[in-house]
């Protein structure tokens, strides 16, 4: 073991939608959680790695906190308040704003239980007045005994550096758990999905994106070619979203495949051959079968 080398666990929470998964990406300096402005982007609980000479940090972000309104929604509010045991420091990010929801408090309420610290993030700082910050401080220092307050936009990179340095503070020494170079533990498979699940969630409307899934049919590498063949399915709940989904002769489609295309390869550094398709299976976020079938597991939970 390295001496004095700091490791362990940060879990991100928050409410859906305050910038969670793009602060991951910012601090690892990778895409590895899809963003997006709707909520339920992110819905299994991705471990992404920070390595530096005197530490790791293997952060753990978690779908949003939220009241669930179907199993999937359950599944997913169940994921983060487990997360909140498994920690040494918690990330809690929210909204510049003074406005305090139940969402909030109901928050506040999981982390007197985890009686771990807590450090708050104020995200989005650039988009209000810089006068206006010290209120929202003010505010949610109401709310909860915070070990430090942090006002920052993941967004643009603005006091990023500060809240890695401030997670270090507040992690035991120990082991290095991961290599220098390994940034997550997810599978190629599921980064693939959730890269195809992100562009149909930016090309779609409103109401059809909590309702699709995207499952890996197959994925080849060809031999001696630097090139991959993937067959994707993209599951969604009716008929008429099945139309919407393929578009006026297959064009949205076609605009979700070479969006999804375009990042998997230069993720994967190499060629690819996606190919997608579409189907409906009625109620799937209200089946424990479908939704383990599309990769998210109850079992993790137990």
């Amino acid at each position: 073991m390295k001496e004095n080398f700091k490791s362990g666990f940060a879990a991100i929470i928050g409410r859906p939608n305050v910038g969670k998964s793009t602060l991951m990406n910012q601090l690892i300096g990778q895409k590895i959680a899809i963003t997006s402005k709707k909520p339920q982007t992110t819905r299994n609980r991705i471990q992404t790695v920070y390595t530096r000479e005197d530490g790791q940090i293997v952060f753990l972000d978690t779908p949003g906190i939220h009241k669930a309104k179907n199993k999937l929604g359950e599944y997913m509010v169940n994921v983060a308040e487990r997360t909140l045991q498994d920690v040494d420091v918690i990330l809690w990010l929210v909204e510049p704003s003074t406005f305090i929801g139940a969402g909030e408090r109901h928050i506040a309420e999981q982390l007197e239980k985890a009686n771990l610290p807590v450090i708050l993030v104020i995200n989005k700082i650039d988009t209000v007045k810089k006068e206006e910050i010290l209120v929202f401080i003010d505010a949610y220092r109401k709310l909860y005994h915070f070990d430090e307050i942090i006002p920052a936009s993941a967004l643009r990179g603005q006091n990023t550096q500060d809240i890695i340095d401030s997670l270090f503070k507040y992690l035991p020494y120990g082991p290095q758990f991961f290599d220098e170079d390994t940034v997550t533990d997810q599978p190629m498979r599921q980064i693939v999905a959730e890269i195809i699940r992100e562009k149909a969630l930016h090309a779609l409307d409103e109401e059809i994106p909590h309702g699709i899934a995207v499952s890996i049919d197959s994925m080849k590498e060809r031999p001696g070619k630097n090139m991959t063949d993937i067959e994707a399915t993209i599951v969604c709940e009716r008929d008429s979203h099945k139309g919407i989904i393929i578009g006026k002769q297959g064009s949205m489609l076609k605009k979700i495949g070479s969006n999804a295309r375009y990042e998997i390869e230069h993720m994967m550094d190499q060629k690819v051959n996606l190919k997608l398709w579409v189907k409906v299976k009625k109620d799937w976020r209200d089946s424990d079968f479908l939704i383990k079938n599309y990769g998210y597991d109850k079992k993790e939970l137990m």
